[in-house]
C-alpha cells in the first residue's frame, strides 16, 4: 500500500532496524533531522556496520560516513546529451567561425605620426638643468611633451619663469645613444628629472635636431610588478582555480588581440567578429576555470542567451539614437585610416565584449547557488529552487548594476567634469552623442545582466529538478524490508513504498 504525505520540508523517517546499509544513499531509518532522499549521490564508507534498530545519526543505523565528490553531484546521462546536443552545434559554429574570419594580422599602413600610430623609442633623462624660460623660448627649442600640455601656460610664466633644459639619450633603435635636449615649462603637468625612464616619439621626416621629442613616461616595471603582486594573490587565494583564472584570462588577450581587433581592421562585419571572439572567450573561459560539467554547461547557456538579448538591444537602440560611434579623436583616426569599418557596428561589438566579463560572474554565482541549494536539500522542487535562487539574484543584480554604472561613470568622468565646467542641462548633456553613447552602452548591458539572473536560474533549475533517477533496489537487503524513500521533483512529497 502507498501512502503520500504532504511536508513543506522533507520529515525525519522512523529507524527501521535493516543495518544492511551498502553505502548508496538509500538507508532507512535516518536519524532525527537528517531524512535522505532515496536516489542521492553520496556514498558511505563503511557499507553495513552493525545491524542495529535504528538509533544511528543519520546513518542508516549503522557507522557509514558520507563522502562528497565535488562541488556538484553529476546530472544523468539523459540530461548530459540533451546539454551536448545544444552546446555541441554552438561550438563547432564557433571553432567554424574563427577559422573562416581568422584574419592573419592586422593590415599594414604608412604611419600617420599622430597619437599612438607613431615610431617611438625607449630613453632615459640623463641631465636636467635650470635655465630662464625666456632664454629658452627665445632660442626656439621644443617644449617637452605633446603640445597640448602646454597650451595653459600663460604670457607672463614663460617670460619670468624658471624652465629645465632636459637632455635625454635614446636607449634603442638606430639612434641609440643619440642625445637630444627639451625644455620643461614650469606650469608643465609632468616634470622630468635625472635618471627618469622616458618614451621617446621619433619623426623621421622632421629635421634632425626635431625628429626626437619626450612623449610620455615609461611605466613599464611599476606595471610589471602590479601584474605580479595581482598574480601572486589571485594563485595564493584561489590556488589550482586561481591559476586557471589566469591562464584563461591569458587565452581571452589573446583572442582579443589575435582574432577580434585584426578581423575587424581587416574589414570583417564588427558584430559578427565580436559575436564569435566573444563566445569563443566565453567557452574557453568558463571551461577552463570551472571545469567541464553540467554546472558550467548551464551557466554557459545563461551566458550566451544574455549576450543575444544584449545584442538584439544594442544593435536596435544604437541604430534608432543615430549613434555612429566616430565621437573622439581615436575613432576618428581609425575611421581616417581604415575608412571602410563599421564604427556604429565597432560600438556595438564594443558593448558586446564589455559585458561579457560581469556576465561570465553572474551566471557562474547564480548556477553554483542553485546546484548548492539542490545539495542542501534534494528534495525542493524547480519551484522552490527557482524562488530561493532568484532570491540570491536580487541582491546580486542590486551590486552588479551599480558596479557597472560607477565603472562607466569613472572612465567617463573627465568628460562629465566638462559638461559641469559648461553648466549644461541634464538634458543636453544625455543627448550629445559623447554621453549617450555611454548611456546606451551602460543601460543595454545592464538589461542583458538583469535579464542572466532568472534566465540562468531558471535553466539551472530546470536541470537539477529534472535529475531525479528513479529509486533502485539496494543490493543485500532483506526481501520485505522498507524501501529506499523516493524525493518527487516540484512540491516536496515524499513516497514510501
Amino acid at each position: 500500500m502507498t501512502t503520500t504525505r504532504q511536508h513543506p520540508y522533507p520529515p525525519p523517517e522512523p529507524p527501521h532496524g535493516h543495518g544492511s546499509d551498502v553505502g548508496h544513499g538509500h538507508g532507512a531509518g535516518a536519524g532525527p533531522g537528517a531524512a535522505r532522499p532515496g536516489g542521492g549521490h553520496e556514498h558511505h564508507a563503511e557499507p553495513g556496520h552493525g545491524s542495529g534498530s535504528g538509533g544511528g545519526h543519520g546513518h542508516g543505523g549503522g557507522h557509514g560516513h558520507s563522502h562528497s565528490h565535488g562541488p556538484a553531484a553529476p546530472v544523468s546521462k539523459h540530461l548530459r546529451k540533451v546539454i551536448a546536443a545544444i552546446l555541441i552545434p554552438f561550438t563547432a559554429a564557433v571553432v567554424v567561425g574563427l577559422v573562416v574570419l581568422w584574419p592573419g594580422g592586422a593590415p599594414a599602413h604608412q604611419r600617420t605620426g599622430v597619437g599612438f600610430d607613431r615610431q617611438t623609442q625607449q630613453a632615459t633623462v640623463t641631465k636636467v638643468v635650470d635655465v630662464s624660460c625666456k632664454s629658452a623660448n627665445a632660442s626656439g627649442q621644443a617644449p617637452a611633451g605633446d603640445a597640448s600640455g602646454t597650451a595653459g601656460s600663460s604670457a607672463q610664466q614663460q617670460e619670468k619663469g624658471t624652465c629645465k633644459k632636459a637632455t635625454i639619450r635614446v636607449d634603442t633603435g638606430k639612434d641609440k645613444d643619440r642625445t637630444f635636449t627639451e625644455i620643461v615649462q614650469p606650469d608643465q603637468p609632468r616634470q622630468l628629472h635625472e635618471g627618469q625612464k622616458v618614451v621617446a616619439a621619433y619623426e623621421p621626416s622632421a629635421p634632425k635636431d626635431l625628429q626626437y621629442s619626450v612623449t610620455d613616461v615609461n611605466r613599464r616595471f611599476p606595471m610589471a610588478l602590479l601584474a605580479g603582486i595581482f598574480a601572486l594573490a589571485v594563485v595564493v587565494v584561489g590556488r589550482m582555480r586561481g591559476l586557471m583564472a589566469l591562464v584563461a584570462l591569458a587565452v581571452s588577450f589573446m583572442v582579443l588581440t589575435f582574432f577580434i581587433l585584426p578581423a575587424i581592421l581587416q574589414g570583417s562585419n564588427p558584430l559578427l567578429v565580436a559575436v564569435i571572439g566573444s563566445s569563443a572567450i566565453m567557452l574557453l573561459a568558463l571551461y577552463m576555470c570551472h571545469g567541464l560539467s553540467a554546472r558550467t554547461s548551464v551557466a554557459v547557456l545563461g551566458t550566451l542567451l544574455s549576450l543575444v538579448l544584449i545584442g538584439v538591444l544594442g544593435s536596435g537602440f544604437i541604430g534608432w539614437a543615430a549613434l555612429t560611434g566616430n565621437t573622439d579623436d581615436s575613432t576618428g583616426l581609425i575611421h581616417g585610416l581604415y575608412p571602410s569599418i563599421d564604427m556604429s557596428g565597432l560600438l556595438l561589438a564594443g558593448v558586446i565584449i564589455g559585458s561579457l566579463g560581469v556576465l561570465d560572474d553572474v551566471t557562474v554565482t547564480q548556477t553554483s547557488a542553485v546546484w548548492e541549494l539542490h545539495e542542501a536539500n534534494p528534495s525542493m522542487g524547480r519551484r522552490a529552487l527557482y524562488r530561493a535562487g532568484i532570491r540570491i539574484g536580487r541582491d546580486h543584480i542590486a551590486s552588479v548594476v551599480n558596479t557597472l554604472v560607477l565603472a562607466y561613470a569613472g572612465a567617463a568622468l573627465p568628460l562629465l567634469l566638462l559638461f559641469s565646467i559648461a553648466q549644461s542641462g541634464v538634458g543636453t548633456v544625455a543627448n550629445s552623442e559623447l554621453v549617450a553613447e555611454e548611456i546606451v552602452r551602460t543601460l543595454v548591458g545592464s538589461i542583458g545582466l538583469v535579464a542572466s539572473v532568472p534566465v540562468t536560474t531558471l535553466l539551472a533549475a530546470l536541470v537539477v529538478a529534472a535529475d531525479r533517477p528513479g529509486a533502485e533496489p539496494v543490493a543485500g537487503t532483506v526481501p520485505g524490508a522498507a524501501a529506499p524513500v523516493a524525493a518527487r521533483s516540484g512540491k516536496g512529497r515524499r513516497r514510501k513504498r
